[in-house]
């Protein structure tokens, strides 16, 4: 017998799993489902079964029975002040069940993003929803643009749909996809906004705008042309740290094709992020390739789009990124590690040991559970029944229980508890609420498709009710220092790898540093920014700009570097405004 479930892990393929059972369980991806090749990344092939989990249930550091651990969260959820922080170590929609127990205890949750708050603040001020462009229009565009994006690590199942394309890059890194491409622009750090606006200035310079379309959809075009003339091309290029030569030779992939820009979270983890956002789209406006056959932007979309979600609650709440957890005497962490993930570690961690109930709900050891005094083993995806939406994709997917385990507790579980503890009514079946996600789906060819999914996004217009005009961007206010001349100090870049989802299975103690800057490989350096200091190993990659450094996002103490410090829009970390000084121990 075949059994299939999907993927929960933080990623924008979302893949389903066929699971045939037996003595020794095989599991695969299923070739037939149009989001997947048959293909499974690493972390379900080997890191989620190799990795340790924890167990029994803590308490002060002491085994216990789930029974005592649940009545000592109920006797932490009896204090005055609770505070939820969830993570995104599971993405399935019944992770946000427990936001119905918060809302009667009169607790309070977050508001804001570590990952891609500000991109979608940008999006929203342009477009006015953030619609999912559909893999099927990928496939079919003549030219795609990858902007700050590494597929082959964060996307692998669209490298399928990429077949035959031209592709361009635009990153400061030389990655794999990028060694590929016909053309690879690599910029530096922070200057997607401004190759944006020059390649704008170049297209309506060469009279290579789609005006047909643009008086249609976007008829304040002028005032934005008028606005990119602000800027010198020579004070653009200056920023991006490349010349005319190389910009222009983007131009001839752009032009009279269809063109899609897949772009990454990396170019918006700065103060201005939904800026950047706004000028790529404001770049893909001016080709008029929004609302045709193959062309479009494809970021993060809103995978909630259209449905109405059974746990919206109205809470108080904090920002996720600057979270004082000191200002709570109870605490609970659920799929998540901010010890290690937020920003500015050395206040995080100073702010959790001072709480007096903290509740760490996960499936591994990490630094938030070690500093825990109530510790709750999770079930994984594969021991729990779940409905899985997609930020890449427009595929949905019941996610079946696989496996019977001993082991943990499911979100679902622990709710109900805690209903049942304090008296509370209202929670209905876990049955229910996986029934109406997916009820609100549309059927295609046999797949769960998401309630806001549109075949070709944009094509009518704008707006919630697709009848509202593109708005440009029209304003630019950035201050971050760009004196790479007299500065010796480096940009630096935070990028995911492929051994590792953020804190969650293989962690790292490395960083990445061009040869040209001096240091040999295997050197030990103190890496120091304004926020702390960490010690790291130095492996030499000669495909980074000579003046940046990259760490991984899975490297031990990376986020003692970076600040406390939210977007101007969408309330999102700027893990990458920040520089950082190396000295050799």
């Amino acid at each position: 017998m075949i059994l299939t479930t999907a993927c929960a892990l933080d990623c924008y393929d979302a893949c389903k799993i066929k699971v045939t059972e037996g003595m020794f369980p095989k599991m695969t991806g299923d070739n037939e489902h149009p989001a997947g090749d048959g293909s499974l990344c690493t972390f379900l092939n080997r890191s989620i079964h190799n990795e340790v989990r924890i167990e029994k249930p803590r308490v002060n550091g002491v085994e216990v029975t789930m029974d005592e651990a649940m009545h000592a969260v109920y006797n932490a959820f009896k204090k005055e002040a609770s505070l939820l922080w969830r993570g995104s170590g599971n993405m399935g929609v019944m992770q946000e069940v427990t936001n119905l127990f918060l809302e009667r205890m009169n607790g309070t949750l977050t508001h804001g993003s570590l990952c891609d708050g500000a991109g979608d603040a940008g999006i929203v001020a342009g477009r006015g929803v953030n619609r999912v462009l559909p893999l099927e229009q990928i496939k079919e565009a003549d030219t795609v643009v990858i902007w700050g994006r590494n597929v082959t690590v964060t996307n692998a199942h669209i490298m399928p749909f990429l077949a035959e394309k031209n592709i361009v890059v635009i990153d400061p890194v030389n990655t794999v996809i990028a060694k590929k491409a016909e053309c690879h622009i690599q910029i530096q750090p922070r200057s997607d906004i401004y190759l944006a606006l020059a390649l704008v200035r170049i297209l309506v310079m060469e009279d290579r705008q789609d005006n047909e379309w643009l008086e249609k959809f976007a008829p304040e075009y002028k005032a934005f042309f008028d606005f990119i003339c602000e800027f010198k091309m020579s004070s653009l290029l200056g920023y991006c740290g490349v010349d005319l030569d190389e910009v222009k030779a983007m131009i001839p992939y752009l032009c009279d094709k269809k063109v899609v820009f897949l772009v990454g979270t990396g170019v918006q983890k700065y103060t201005t992020g939904d800026t950047v956002l706004r000028a790529i789209d404001s770049l893909a406006a001016t080709l008029g390739m929004f609302g045709k056959k193959g062309c479009g932007v494809h970021y993060l979309s809103n995978s909630k789009l259209g449905f109405d979600n059974p746990f919206d609650v109205v809470c108080k709440t904090v920002s996720k990124v600057t979270t004082e957890f000191s200002d709570f005497d109870t605490v609970f962490i659920q799929g998540g590690n901010p010890a290690e993930s937020m920003p500015d570690s050395t206040r995080v961690c100073k702010s959790l040991e001072k709480v007096e109930n903290l509740i760490y709900f996960g499936l591994y050891e990490n630094e938030t559970s070690k500093r825990a005094n109530i510790v709750i083993p999770a079930k994984n995806f594969f021991e729990k029944e779940d409905v899985r939406l997609s930020y890449g994709h427009h595929y949905v997917e019941k996610m079946n229980k696989i496996v019977d385990s001993h082991i943990g507790i499911s979100e679902y579980a622990f709710t109900q508890y805690l209903f049942d503890a304090f008296r509370l009514k209202g929670l209905e079946s876990e049955e229910h609420y996986i029934r109406v996600w997916l009820n609100q789906c549309k059927k295609e060819d046999g797949n769960y498709v998401s309630a806001g999914y549109e075949d070709i996004p944009y094509a009518q217009g704008f707006g919630k009710g697709g009848n509202e005009p593109f708005i440009f961007i029209n304003k630019l206010d950035d201050s971050f220092f760009y004196s790479a001349d007299v500065d010796k100090r480096f940009y630096f870049l935070s990028s995911k790898t492929s051994k590792a989802l953020n804190t969650q299975f293989k962690r790292d103690t490395k960083i990445q540093i061009h040869p040209k800057v001096g240091y040999l490989e295997g050197d030990k350096v103190k890496i120091s920014s304004n926020y702390g200091v960490v010690e790291l190993e130095v492996v030499l990659n000669e495909h980074i700009r000579s003046n940046c450094v990259l760490v991984t996002s899975n490297t031990l103490g990376v986020n003692f570097l970076t600040p406390t410090m939210q977007s101007n829009e969408g309330e999102n970390a700027c893990y990458q405004e920040v520089k950082i000084q190396i000295e050799k121990i």
